[in-house]
């Protein structure tokens, strides 16, 4: 079903606010990875506020969908996600990473109602998608399992032989989703490891692939709620982002890519969340 207006409106209000969770996480703490979780945040709103099949009141519900944060670094933007869909309270954001904390610089799924799987070990997401896509088929069920991996860790052996995996055994209930922010860690992705024919060679292990804008809330929607794209076929949506959206001063610029924050850079943080956050004042 196509976005209403009002619906938009109301995805792109819950991810101001999974932006306002990430930065004021940070700046609280003092460092965390921003660059990388604000690049992702459109995503997890569309996904987690509209798409998938989720129960609050029964974060264990067998008929649920499934996420996988394959690249654990990006947590600040599920837990604002989890926050904005009532997993939990907002004022969980301000323990993030602090001893005995819910919300740890990585996934822990002992500790938040809604996380399914610990991650932080790059390239290895693929492979909890495709066991847990591969059991879900042998029980005749339904559900999707979801997956956000980054660009950079396209270049981890796993990832290919998982993705190799998924095609061969025609698992088109999984949803895998690339964060295409074009930063790593150490510089460019591209310049570390190519990653500009990831369509076309995700096409040759046999998905079927769309590439969108990775901040256009509609198009994100329509992309994932026209999978699985192709019968018997894993789907793959490559989303092409900004690292550090929202942040001005930090956007596409690597040195972000974990944010301990400046004086003057909470000043400039919180300015241009409230220059975007004037829209829904009155809301």
């Amino acid at each position: 079903m196509k976005l209403t207006p009002e619906k938009i409106d109301y995805i792109e209000h819950k991810a101001y606010n999974i932006r306002k969770h990430i930065i004021e996480a940070c700046i609280n703490y003092g460092d965390g990875h921003a660059g990388p979780s604000l690049s992702c945040t459109d995503i997890l709103a569309v996904l987690f506020i509209d798409i998938m099949n989720l129960n609050i009141n029964n974060p264990k519900d067998e008929n649920r969908d499934y996420f996988i944060l394959s690249a654990g670094h990006k947590c600040l933007a599920l837990y604002g996600a989890l926050v904005e869909r009532g997993f939990e309270q907002a004022t969980i954001m301000q323990t993030y990473n602090q001893l005995n904390a819910l919300i740890p610089g990585h996934p822990d799924r002992n500790k938040l109602r809604g996380i399914d799987f610990s991650t932080g070990s790059l390239g290895h997401g693929l492979s909890l998608a495709c066991g847990l896509a591969k059991g879900l088929k042998l029980k005749g069920k339904h559900n999707k399992v979801y997956i956000l991996m980054g660009d950079g860790e396209q270049g981890e052996g796993s990832v290919w032989e998982a993705a190799g995996y998924a095609s061969h055994n025609c698992l088109d209930n999984i949803v895998a989703v690339i964060d295409k922010n074009g930063l790593q860690i150490n510089g460019k992705t591209n310049e570390v490891l190519k990653t500009d024919s990831l369509q076309e060679r995700y096409e040759a292990f046999g998905w079927e692939v769309k590439t969108i804008h990775g901040h256009y809330i509609e198009g994100i929607h329509d992309a994932l709620l026209s999978v699985p794209f192709k019968e018997k076929k894993p789907s793959l949506i490559i989303a092409n982002t900004i690292k550090s959206k929202g942040l001005s001063f930090a956007e596409n610029n690597v040195n972000y890519h974990h944010w301990d924050p400046k004086p003057e850079e909470v000043i400039q943080a919180r300015k241009d969340l409230e220059i975007i956050g004037k829209r829904w004042e009155n809301v």
